[in-house]
């Protein structure tokens, strides 16, 4: 069975069961959810969120960021982990939007990949919440599940993320995407995932269903 022949009874399940998705990053604009984002990588989002609410009152531009000492940032963001190599990439980011794009982030995956340490994922959130702009987020739970799902048999999360955008209509990449991190934290886990209540274990082959 090819990996595209349920893919519009998933998204509809998905649907259903979350109607309406957003990213749980808390921002008041592309900048500060571009370093929201950032600082996510290996962090929860509910622990970034109590992180940028003192970070952003204290740090409000890609300027403020750019010449803030590195031991201040450092001490904002240690809760998030990796602080330093977040705190660096974070700092650098920010010089290149103030000299590339005059301390304005800019709206394609080109140009925000070439920032300094922004990635696909980082690059893809920050298209589709601030600019609606469709982009496939390859996250640990977008990842998991694709694969359980066998809508990828990749590994590497930019060959994941061509991958789903070959089967995925794009006007739903934005929103597929939030949906299998929704599921993924609350079914699809990565230990015991609850097989018996899930609601496409008739679609599902992951050999090692609980249940």
């Amino acid at each position: 069975m090819k990996p595209s022949d349920h893919i519009w009874e998933i998204i509809q399940i998905l649907t259903k069961r979350y109607p309406e998705v957003k990213t749980q990053l808390n921002y008041r604009n592309a900048f500060e959810l571009l370093v929201a984002t950032i600082l996510s990588a290996q962090c929860t989002d509910k622990q970034v969120n109590i992180v940028t609410k003192s970070l952003f009152d204290q740090l409000k531009t890609p300027y403020d960021f750019a010449k803030a000492p590195d031991e201040l940032i450092e001490k904002l963001i240690r809760s998030t982990g990796f602080f330093r190599n977040k705190t660096k990439n974070i700092k650098n980011c920010s010089k290149d939007i103030i000299e590339k794009y005059n301390s304005i982030v800019p709206g394609s995956i080109e140009e925000l990949t070439g920032l300094s340490g922004v990635g696909r994922k980082t690059a893809n959130v920050v298209l589709g919440a601030a600019f609606d702009i469709p982009g496939i987020v390859v996250d640990t739970h977008v990842a998991r599940i694709s694969q359980r799902l066998n809508l990828s048999f990749n590994k590497d999360p930019v060959k994941i993320e061509f991958d789903l955008m070959k089967i995925i209509p794009q006007k739903e990449w934005n929103d597929f995407c939030l949906r299998l991190i929704y599921f993924g934290r609350e079914i699809c886990r990565a230990r015991k995932p609850l097989c018996t209540v899930c609601p496409l274990t008739n679609i599902c082959d992951y050999q090692h269903k609980t249940g």
